[in-house]
């Protein structure tokens, strides 16, 4: 395990200090590979570069309104700005890495693409830029999963996706994975795995932090402008596998002056055994291709994680929120379910902003953190709450 050089750059094998790394089958070798081989290479092409871009732009609809929400900044006295990944095509962060990865999937020659979801954000995002390019596209996502979010699930096969349901374990976000692994083992040569999050062998977890961090590179230009200052007190985002934290972070990670909060989904409560707490539940192990924390027994089977959101129900965290859990360098706390649905309804009535169940828990924070007016804080607003009306008006009934 190399040194790492900066909490941007992983070692050449992948490593953030001890997490991190590439733990696959055999069969999957060239695979990752490959990517290893030529994911920089090709992402930093000038053809890339301008195709990304301009997807991003016209397709996407970035840069994404960083807003200063001024009913949330008075009841908590301190300035709060939404970074509003909300109002991306599809309606979350997710879309950022999907383009990225769909283009680098047609330069390396890939005609078929497979990826797993959770909340089905990520799905709709898959399935929507294989739309764009015409490829085939096939979405594993847990029984569960697929019942709580079933607007997802109609937008995806609209899409012309094939959604397959993981009928295993919890039925939920790691058996979706498990599966969409086990299709990439038999379809080794002309299959892509779009990933997404910060999770799974190296060079994914990297790969997918450079396809989010443009989150935070426009949240240090767009703070520059209304405030005078690039940088500010806090960045809030949620926490399951990380992407969009990830994103939130990446431009910031080497600015000690920045604190970073990480927020994970509790469940009913921490030591309630249904939780997906990670970094406060979990041990080092490996998971889905990488050394990071887990939630295991003691003989190290995998617990079963519980969330009201789907995106963060999810036994592991990435590499890099491992390290910046075991660096220090992120503060890592948790909500739970009642705690996330309060804090959605509290923006909904202040900001008229209604956010997915996953942003939510980012927005408890504010609770738990000693904030003042001299703060500047950014959350990010991770998806929109379209596809979680069914929780919430479950909520609402109780």
């Amino acid at each position: 395990m190399n040194t790492i050089q900066s909490y941007t750059q992983p070692s050449e094998q992948g490593y953030y200090g001890k997490f991190g790394g590439a733990y696959i089958p055999e069969m999957l070798h060239p695979n990752v590979e490959e990517l290893r081989k030529h994911y920089l290479e090709i992402m930093h092409e000038s053809s890339f570069q301008k195709e990304y871009n301009e997807l991003l732009k016209d397709y996407v609809g970035r840069p994404t309104p960083l807003y200063l929400a001024k009913r949330l900044s008075a009841k908590y006295n301190t300035e709060i700005f939404l970074k509003r990944e909300d109002l991306c095509h599809t309606g979350a962060h997710k879309i950022n890495n999907t383009i990225g990865q769909i283009l680098l999937a047609r330069r390396l020659g890939k005609t078929r693409i497979i990826a797993e979801t959770g909340a089905g954000q990520h799905g709709v995002a898959t399935a929507t830029v294989c739309a764009l390019k015409g490829m085939q596209c096939i979405v594993y996502m847990g029984e569960k999963d697929i019942e709580r979010q079933a607007p997802n699930v109609a937008r995806m096969k609209m899409l012309g996706a094939k959604v397959i349901p993981a009928t295993s374990g919890s039925k939920t976000l790691k058996d979706a994975t498990n599966e969409a692994i086990r299709d990439w083992i038999n379809n080794p040569v002309d299959t892509h795995y779009i990933i997404g999050s910060v999770v799974g062998p190296h060079p994914y977890p990297d790969m997918v932090a450079r396809f989010q961090s443009v989150i935070s590179e426009e949240v240090r230009k767009q703070l520059k402008e209304k405030t005078g200052n690039e940088l500010p007190s806090h960045v809030i985002a949620c926490v399951g596998g990380g992407s969009n934290a990830a994103g939130a972070f990446y431009h910031f990670l080497d600015e000690l002056s920045v604190e970073l909060v990480a927020v994970e989904a509790a469940g009913h409560g921490l030591h309630s055994g249904m939780s997906a707490a990670t970094t406060q539940l979990g041990k080092p192990g490996v998971l889905h291709g990488s050394r990071s924390l887990v939630m295991q027994t003691d003989d190290g089977q995998v617990v079963e994680p519980h969330s009201i959101s789907a995106g963060l129900d999810y036994p592991g965290i990435g590499p890099l929120h491992a390290y910046l859990y075991d660096s220090k360098r992120a503060t890592f706390l948790n909500a739970t379910d009642d705690e996330a649905l309060t804090a959605a309804f509290e923006l909904a009535k202040l900001e008229g902003i209604i956010p997915a169940l996953e942003s939510a828990h980012a927005l408890v924070a504010l609770d738990q953190l000693q904030l003042n007016e001299k703060n500047t804080v950014v959350i990010c607003l991770s998806g929109r709450g379209d596809k979680d009306l069914a929780a919430y008006m479950k909520a609402m009934e109780e």
